[in-house]
């Protein structure tokens, strides 16, 4: 944050380091945050910050042990004040740096195709020279992309510690950030640097903290600002770019027209509609999701029609038009005498003025700019897409086919893709809820005094013989508890959500937690119930005709879940009634995968292992039954929750396992990282497409000598994750003093604290590391530094099974583990992934933060035994990969994290003391010192900002 000289030229210094772009935005930006807090809170706090800064560079960058202990003096002598002053300025600097690295991943990326250079690994075009190499046919290819569903599904979770305005200053930034790449005179560059300025210093006086806690609500509001910043135009433009694509590498037509793609891409969203240990949602909130997610796209459509109209001021004394778009023009609530002669925009107002109709029947309460008259509201989106249509035929039949694409292609595009929904709200909710609910239910009615206690043969059979009578349970007529009335109500506005908003709208329910055949059943008993399942008989021999409305959704969670998936998905799909439901489906039905949990219960290696066999397991099972799988990855920021690159994840699945067919959770921090800025959105969208695109049609050839290679690499696999599994539940479930380990050398009772997310952190009001949900659980591993849910256990399982036997059986054994690190796609990202932790990982710090256990005997047993299993898991990682250092394959990464770690680590010693003081105070029972507690949830906020993937 000291001064720095004035940059060099951009250009001279960046043919000599790619990189020297990136540390002159640093340099800038780190200056003017200087100069901000020298301004707003004096030259000794700006002296205390650099002086401190400097000292952490020292100790991190040239690993000077005094210098480390001068960091410990230094950080020791603040002042409450000067403490979260600190913490503020080295959060801050996490932040813009992040903003700086962003903006050089656009930079290198431009640089790349203006320089005319072959598709980057990653890109549709790679994607599709590749296909066409291997024999892939443009035929597969248009087919896939018809019949493709890929869904990045938005969640809000317990670890999410940005603020919508922290994110709305910062992307402001951004922008000024990109602009200075442009040229410029040396007045707009002064200009430049002055809003720069001011942005920063907004963000300085911008609390970064939540008074309250987050809503429902709230949350919704943040996932809608991804939608205006990144998806609802870089959707559309990503469609684009593919069908070119298409067309150059697969020529089709000599006209030169595309051939438009379906909406394969849709987005989901979990937010207003998980109650999965979530009492704040409920039927109020799913509502108030659908109507914020329609108002949001169509404020957009209206913005977009009103801006076409100012474009097309086409005279039809100068150019023909479609007896279609006169007919629009003639409905239109515009008669102005000046717009006589432009049917285009005549045709546009009256669009415009259903739209605006369309909004205040969807529930928009405040549209702009108000329509010119009233018109009828569009009956549905296709309505409105069939209107954009008509204007397009028509400039396309009488030489206007050049102004379509600027703004109305796009529109169209868009109308297809969100409809009046903007996204798909999923439901979900704990399968022991839905047995409550219908022990009720079948107690009330009198067919099952004591259903719950049934066993899962009798639960099946009377729910499959409920399911075949034509009466409900239910009667209008009884009094039902609280949950019972709240479950049921949920359901009928599922139903109502869906008449209004269209069948997108929401069409999945999840169940938690499933573990039977019974699980599933309940919830499509629940769904006849409420009308979401509809049996109707013409006559007494006449088949029925069945309407399902929502797919009922298996979520397979932890270890012992994932393993009995493909049992469960068997035995229900070989029930008739069932099997007529899927058929309904159009013969495919989707099961979700959770990454989190089954990580908490079983460590990282055994997850990713169970997590392969179930979808391999699965694969046959639908094979067999004559379904398509359609798998949903419950993935999460960390590694440990399945968190890394998508690409690579969604490349190294089972074969058969995609099929064009995918939805994945996009959660916590990654959603800012992802999507706050524009460019890297579309490239993550592009990145999913691309993988879901070669994974489903590569060819998997067959050949016996890899089909008999693979089976050796999994029977090692099995063995080491055997092996792993022990180690981990070892230590997390069977080491006596663990849960109180974990509760004080870990941030988790501070950042149950935090005003973070509407979720209670906890599903219940224990200590047990069961009940704790894992999204906190890994978020609190993150902050000390010890990211243990992302390796432990590695070590321990290749150093035992390496030394059994003697010399020669282990350089065998290792020469096969480098083999599948070469050759299999699943240990190879496995090991990336974990090298990637384990950069970020640091027992030096970890050790300040193992400090705070008071028990001194419990402290050094526990944090010796992680000690020892972080350097067996370096160790081991290395013989593997044959990298000693971390990162060796992904310099840029490995930079990137070694510069900032230097202004992480004052952050981390900071917040031990902070919470030193803190829970000091709450056992003395003195007055918590608010400034003490504010510090530690800032440093919260710059930790996670500075590790990024911690959500």
């Amino acid at each position: 944050m000291a001064k720095q000289p004035n940059p060099p030229v951009r250009a001279a210094k960046a043919s000599l380091d790619k990189d020297a772009p990136l540390k002159e935005d640093i340099r800038l930006l780190g200056r003017m945050l200087g100069d901000v807090l020298r301004e707003q809170e004096g030259d000794a706090v700006f002296a205390v910050v650099e002086t401190i800064r400097q000292t952490a560079v020292r100790f991190r960058r040239d690993a000077d042990p005094q210098a480390g202990a001068d960091l410990n003096k230094l950080l020791k002598k603040l002042t409450r004040d000067q403490t979260i002053s600190v913490v503020r300025a080295f959060s801050y600097f996490s932040h813009l740096a992040n903003i700086a690295e962003d903006q050089h991943h656009n930079r290198r990326r431009r640089a790349h195709l203006l320089a005319g250079s072959a598709p980057q690994q990653g890109s549709i075009g790679f994607a599709l020279a590749k296909l066409d190499d291997a024999g892939v046919t443009g035929a597969a290819v248009r087919t896939f992309f018809k019949d493709a569903l890929i869904s990045p599904v938005l969640t809000a979770h317990p670890t999410e510690v940005q603020r919508k305005s922290i994110l709305d200053a910062e992307h402001a930034i951004s922008a000024l950030l990109a602009a200075r790449d442009q040229p410029a005179t040396p007045k707009e560059r002064a200009n430049n640097g002055a809003l720069l300025h001011a942005h920063i210093a907004t963000l300085w006086q911008t609390r970064m903290l939540r008074f309250s806690k987050l809503t429902v609500a709230d949350e919704i509001e943040n996932a809608l600002s991804y939608y205006r910043i990144t998806f609802l135009h870089e959707l559309p433009g990503l469609y684009d770019d593919i069908e070119s694509e298409i067309a150059a590498q697969f020529p089709q037509r000599a006209n030169g027209n595309h051939e438009e793609l379906t909406p394969f891409v849709q987005m989901g969203s979990w937010i207003g509609g998980d109650r999965d240990g979530n009492p704040n949602v409920n039927a109020g909130t799913m509502q108030h999701a659908l109507t914020r997610q329609s108002t949001t796209i169509l404020d957009f459509y209206l913005d977009e029609v009103h801006a076409l109209g100012a474009e097309l001021s086409i005279s039809n004394i100068l150019v023909g038009v479609s007896p279609e778009v006169e007919a629009l023009a003639k409905t239109s609530p515009d008669h102005s005498a000046h717009r006589v002669d432009e049917p285009y925009r005549r045709a546009l107002i009256g669009i415009y003025a259903r739209l605006a109709g369309t909004a205040r029947a969807l529930g928009a309460t405040n549209i702009l700019r108000q329509e010119v008259g009233p018109a009828a509201p569009y009956a549905n989106a296709a309505e409105f897409t069939a209107e954009l249509q008509v204007i397009a035929d028509s400039l396309k039949a009488h030489h206007g086919a050049v102004l379509v694409k600027p703004r109305l292609a796009m529109l169209k595009r868009a109308s297809e893709i969100f409809g009046f929904h903007l996204a798909t709200l999923d439901m979900r909710q704990s399968s022991d809820v839905h047995e409550r609910v219908l022990t009720e239910l079948f107690a009330r009615a009198k067919v099952e005094p004591a259903y719950a206690e049934l066993s899962e043969q009798r639960k099946t059979e009377l729910l499959l013989s409920e399911l075949a009578k034509p009466r409900l349970l239910y009667s209008p007529y009884i009094d039902y508890s609280d949950e019972t009335n709240s479950e049921l109500t949920i359901l009928r506005a599922a139903r109502s959500i869906r008449q209004r908003y269209g069948e997108r709208a929401i069409r999945n329910y999840i169940i938690s937690h499933t573990e039977s055949v019974s699980d599933l059943l309940e919830v499509y008993l629940l769904q006849r119930e409420t009308g979401l399942l509809r049996s109707e008989c013409d006559g007494a021999d006449a088949p029925q005709d069945i309407a399902l409305e929502l797919m009922v959704i298996p979520l397979f969670e932890t270890i012992p879940d994932l393993r009995c998936a493909a049992t469960i998905m068997e035995s229900l799909m070989a029930i008739p009634q069932v099997a007529r439901l899927i058929a309904k489906q159009g013969q495919i039905q989707e099961v979700m995968l959770g990454y989190s949990d089954s990580n908490k219960d079983g460590g990282f290696l055994t997850s990713n292992w169970e997590l392969y066999k179930a979808e391999t397991q699965l694969v046959q099972v639908f094979d067999r039954a004559g379904v398509k799988l359609r798998l949903f990855h419950g993935r999460g920021g960390t590694v440990g929750r399945g968190g890394g690159p998508s690409y690579e994840a969604i490349l190294a699945q089972p074969a058969g396992t995609v099929n064009g067919q995918i939805r994945l959770t996009e959660q916590g921090e990654i959603i800012a990282s992802k999507f706050s800025n524009p460019e890297i959105g579309r490239r993550n969208l592009e990145l999913l497409v691309t993988a879901t695109l070669e994974a489903s049609l590569m060819p998997n050839e067959a050949d016996p000598k890899r089909a008999k290679r693979l089976g050796e690499f999994e029977a090692v696999m099995e063995e080491l994750s055997e092996r792993a599994y022990k180690a981990y539940r070892n230590l997390v479930y069977e080491t006596p003093g663990f849960t109180d380990y974990f509760f004080s050398a870990t941030p988790i009772a501070e950042i149950a604290e935090l005003n973070i997310g509407s979720r209670p952190a906890s599903r219940k009001s224990t200590r047990r590391i069961e009940d704790l949900r894992a999204i906190p659980w890994g978020f609190s591993w993150g902050q000390c530094r010890l990211l243990l849910p992302g390796w432990y256990g590695f070590g321990s399982a290749v150093s035992s099974w390496l030394h059994e036997g003697d010399a020669s059986t282990k350089t065998r054994k290792l020469a096969t583990l480098r083999a599948m690190f070469r050759e299999w796609p699943l240990f190879a990202t496995l090991l990336s992934n974990m090298d990637m932790v384990l950069s970020k990982t640091d027992m030096a710090v970890a050790s300040r933060y193992a400090e705070l256990v008071s028990d001194r005997k419990l402290r050094n047993s526990i944090f010796k035994r992680i000690s020892v299993e972080h350097e067996l898991t370096i160790n081991c990682l290395s013989s593997v990969t044959g990298a000693k250092e971390r990162l060796s394959g992904n310099p840029t990464l490995a930079r990137s994290i070694q510069n900032r770690f230097a202004y992480l680590d004052p952050l981390n010693h900071l917040q031990v003391e902070l919470i030193k003081r803190h829970r000091a105070n709450s056992v003395d029972g003195r007055k918590q010192d608010e400034r003490v507690h504010r510090g530690i949830h800032l440093s919260i906020n710059g930790i996670a900002a500075g590790l990024r993937n911690t959500g």
